[in-house]
This record gives structure tokens, C-alpha cells and sequence, in this order.
């Protein structure tokens, strides 16, 4: 009798759950309406593949789905060409991956937090700010160097689920210190702040003292404020 196995990646979208919750987003935002092909979910897998594997361009994701037909069907998903993924990610709702995540976020949010323990009486975030390289060709507005494209991230991860607690995005260009204080707009008083000394900016610690943040930085000339 053949035994029936199921992929590494079915399992862990079946661990992942919430499929009722996500096809309540599609009815919501009416995402497969008109769909002739490619329903929602199918795209999502596509994505999520995409993120799992690290493939670099539409084709290494239809490709790699394609040579996994019999394995997505565990899972209720089918393989894409490029064309028709290209189209589905430009035409629909953004907002219904972004209501998903907050689904997926309360789901499991007793199993993420609670990293730090009882070692500390507030919340504990780390500032910090990354860059991704983009096409110049492609997206003339990112110009950063002579040849090169790209938008910096800034960041302010909370350190006891390990997740992004805000996210500012800005041209390359913008300095740490500007996309820092963008982030202090959405911040609520109280925590502490751990940052590098790319952030040593005395109107910058004005107004996290101003917020009631407990602020440390690595520069070795300011004294921190370090009452955890």
C-alpha cells in the first residue's frame, strides 16, 4: 500500500492555519472576483514560497513551483507562470496580506512573546535602519548612488517577540538620525531604546526624553540613561 507524504512546506502551511480566516479577506476585499486562474490563495502559497526558498525573480518562482505540482495540491494551491503572478501583484488589495499578518499575529502571539522573561520591567525595543538595493532602470525615483537604486528601512524591533513594532521607509538617502525621529511619531512613552551610535543626536535624545523613553546608545561620550 503507497503511503501518502506530504511536503516539508505543506506541513508548515497547515501549521500555520488559519485558511477560514483568509478566504473571510478574500470574500471581504472580493480578491478573486473576475479571478480566471489564479485565486488569492494560490498567489499567497506563490509568495510564500518565494520567501521560504529566497527565490530572486518570477521565474525561479514559477519554475519551482511547477516541479512541485503533486505537492501543492496537499495544500490547495496551484503552480503560476510569471506573467500571471506579475499581474495578480500589482492588481490586488495589499490590505488583505496586511489584516492576514494581524490575524496570524494574535493567533500565535502567546507562542512569540515572553522572550525576554521577567528580565526587565518595560518594553525593550532595538532601533536600527537597513538598506535594499533597488533597480535604478526600474525605479528611477530611488536613485541613491551614481548607478545605484535602493530605500532604507528603519526599524524599531521589539526584542520579546522579535518582531517589527514600526516600520518607516525612506528614500536611501535619509539618515538614520531623520528616519529615527519619524519613528518616534509612533511610539508610546515608557520603553527602553537600544540604538548604535549611528544615533548619537542630542535633538534626537531630547525628544525621547520629551516621549519618557529610557534610551542606551553605544556612543561613549553620552551618559546613558540606563534605569532598567
Amino acid at each position: 500500500m503507497q503511503r501518502s507524504t506530504i511536503s516539508m512546506f505543506a506541513q508548515l502551511v497547515q501549521l500555520m492555519g488559519g485558511k477560514i480566516e483568509f478566504h473571510n479577506l478574500v470574500n471581504k476585499y472580493q480578491s478573486d472576483k473576475g479571478a480566471k486562474g489564479l485565486t488569492t490563495w494560490s498567489q499567497f502559497i506563490a509568495m510564500l514560497f518565494c520567501q521560504l526558498t529566497g527565490a530572486d525573480s518570477l521565474r525561479e518562482i514559477s519554475d519551482g513551483l511547477y516541479s512541485s505540482l503533486g505537492k501543492l495540491s496537499h495544500i490547495g494551491a496551484t503552480a503560476v507562470c510569471r506573467s500571471t503572478l506579475s499581474y495578480a501583484n500589482s492588481k490586488r488589495p495589499y490590505k488583505l496580506y496586511e489584516d492576514f499578518y494581524y490575524v496570524l499575529l494574535e493567533k500565535f502571539r502567546h507562542e512569540i512573546q515572553g522572550r525576554l522573561g521577567n528580565k526587565f520591567t518595560k518594553p525593550v525595543f532595538s532601533l536600527d535602519s537597513t538598506t535594499i538595493s533597488l533597480c535604478l532602470r526600474l525605479f528611477e525615483w530611488a536613485q541613491h548612488r551614481r548607478r545605484k537604486g535602493g530605500i532604507k528601512l528603519h526599524t524599531l524591533l521589539n526584542n520579546d517577540t522579535s518582531l517589527p513594532e514600526v516600520i518607516v521607509e525612506t528614500t536611501a538617502k535619509t539618515s538614520d538620525i531623520k528616519g529615527a525621529k519619524g519613528i518616534l511619531e509612533n511610539i508610546l512613552p515608557g520603553p527602553i531604546v537600544v540604538m548604535d551610535r549611528g544615533y548619537n543626536d542630542y535633538s534626537l535624545f531630547k525628544r525621547l526624553t520629551d516621549k519618557g523613553v529610557v534610551f542606551r546608545t553605544d556612543a561613549p561620550e553620552i551618559e546613558q540613561r540606563t534605569t532598567i
